[in-house]
């Protein structure tokens, strides 16, 4: 999707909003929003896509702020990129462009299936970038989501869709 985003748009710098980032060690949310950092920075680092600036950007859960809480969080910017229903609506009522980005492959790479195939022994290396496969090697990511699933109350043993 970056790469997507960085072929119409090559000159035009990109916020990366890590989402929730007060949450981690949670079933939804695993990884700590340096964790995540680290995954992003190390994914556009390996695939050669520069202009990327990553910020954590924590839950206020008033949605009537959201947009100016943001405005004030982050550097200016004039286009969003989501495809989720209500940022898209809260942006557009307050006159930003926003686009929706194209989904690659939407059953294969959603963090919901690449939790799965994580706590479940399945195959999950093919469905993130190799830098970040290494990365969640070295912080025993399968171990932590096999705790958290059994925290979260899920079925053990493989992967499900």
């Amino acid at each position: 999707m970056v790469r997507a985003i960085r072929t119409e748009r090559p000159d035009a710098p990109l916020l990366i909003g890590i989402g929730s980032a007060e949450e981690s060690f949670t079933w939804k949310n695993p990884f700590t929003a340096g964790e995540r950092f680290e995954m992003i920075r190390r994914a556009v680092e390996e695939a050669g896509i520069d202009r990327i600036e990553v910020v954590p950007v924590a839950d206020i859960r008033r949605h009537a702020l959201w947009v100016r809480y943001l405005e004030g969080l982050l550097p200016p910017f004039d286009r969003v990129y989501t495809n989720n229903p209500l940022t898209r609506t809260l942006f557009e009522r307050a006159g930003y462009d926003v686009e929706r980005p194209r989904l690659f492959d939407r059953r294969r790479y959603e963090g919901a299936h690449v939790r799965d195939c994580l706590a479940g022994g399945q195959a999950w290396r093919p469905l993130v970038p190799p830098a970040v496969a290494r990365y969640l090697t070295t912080i025993d990511a399968p171990a932590r989501l096999r705790l958290l699933r059994a925290a979260d109350g899920r079925p053990s043993g493989k992967a499900t869709r």
